[in-house]
């Protein structure tokens, strides 16, 4: 993560989380990775040495919604989907007049 190492009075403010959410479905995963960044706007602080790992995912989730938590889940399963039915490979022929 990245922090603010002071930030209104505050020490270690985070200002972002990379994060990567994966899936399997039988021989077939999937991954996508991004970062999400945060603004510290006053309220509740919780000290960077005592965030846990749900605090942040929490976060992260608040942050990229409904809507992006969907996008999300769609990107994982186009990708499981192209690897269990692959689009064809382009193929390399000779030049026809070179036959």
């Amino acid at each position: 993560m990245m922090v603010m190492p002071k930030q209104e009075g505050l020490d270690d403010v985070v200002i972002m989380a990379s994060y990567s959410v994966t899936t399997e479905d039988g021989e077939y995963s999937a991954q996508f990775n991004s970062c999400q960044n945060f603004r510290y706007t006053g309220g509740e602080f919780t000290p960077y040495d005592e965030l846990t790992e749900d605090q942040v995912v929490g976060w992260i989730q608040a942050a990229l919604g409904p809507s992006g938590i969907s996008a999300i889940e769609a990107n994982l399963a186009s990708q499981i989907a192209t690897q269990k039915n692959p689009p064809p490979a382009p193929e390399s022929l000779p030049l026809p007049w070179n036959s």
